[in-house]
């Protein structure tokens, strides 16, 4: 069923389609993951907060992906996905786009695309063509490797990857770490169009402008713990909160 239904995978449209409760994780000894709770509905939520917090391990960890070692409950479309590993996690409707892009240097652009084509929860509404229209700049560099693209286009890439997948719910890890303020402006407004057709989106993110175009609210990380949520764009961009969080201002 598409996002435009009223659910996906079963999931009424009120419902969260990521509920994380009392979630800890580990490196070895090291807990880097305290009592996590958080929801996402049909909406774009940022993630928050300094480097080395705790950001990239939750992502690490809703996708089943170890390191970490994590525990408790993670529900993704209603179901209990702990525990699973990652191939099924995605297989369940799950778009993953990691930091560092993770391409395939021997690959084309488009060959990265048609890899990745399937139908998920959100039917297929998604194709190769759907994703050169997101980000038109890829269609122009189709038959290029995935070394030969600038850094921005290995974002779009990335993202675009996870959307012919047509996932219910995507989770991005800094995917505009590095571009340029344009480009940045590109996959931020592309991520607001998605959350706005129903696909849940958590954005995990150190560029306030981007957090702020794109996502509804924030979740604020600090040590391993969610310390501040805010609950719309104008708190986001408190100065007073993004100065305590993450040293700068709007």
């Amino acid at each position: 069923m598409t996002a435009c239904g009223t659910s996906i995978w079963g999931v009424p449209m009120a419902e969260p389609m990521i509920e994380v409760a009392d979630v800890n994780a580990h490196y070895g000894l090291s807990h880097a993951l305290h009592s996590l709770h958080l929801t996402v509905s049909r909406e774009c939520v940022a993630m928050m907060g300094r480097n080395g917090v705790g950001k990239t391990t939750l992502a690490r960890a809703l996708m089943g992906l170890t390191p970490p070692n994590a525990q408790g409950s993670i529900r993704i479309f209603g179901q209990d996905v702990a525990g699973w590993p990652p191939h099924r996690i995605a297989r369940h409707g799950v778009g993953y786009v990691p930091q560092g892009r993770r391409l395939f240097p021997s690959l084309t652009v488009d060959e990265h695309l048609r890899l990745n084509l399937r139908a998920g929860p959100t039917g297929e509404r998604w194709t190769v063509e759907g994703a050169y229209e997101l980000f038109p700049s890829l269609g122009q560099r189709r038959k290029s490797f995935g070394n030969q693209i600038s850094g921005g286009e290995r974002s779009m890439l990335a993202i675009g990857r996870a959307l012919v997948t047509n996932p219910g719910c995507l989770i991005l890890d800094e995917p505009t770490e590095g571009l340029a303020p344009s480009v940045v402006e590109t996959v931020a407004t592309g991520l607001r169009e998605l959350s706005q057709e129903g696909v849940a989106v958590l954005l995990i993110e150190q560029n306030v402008k981007a957090a702020a175009m794109a996502a509804d609210r924030a979740y604020f990380m600090a040590e391993g713990h969610i310390v501040h949520e805010a609950t719309d764009q104008a708190a986001m961009t408190d100065d007073e909160v993004l100065a305590k969080y993450l040293g700068v201002s709007a």
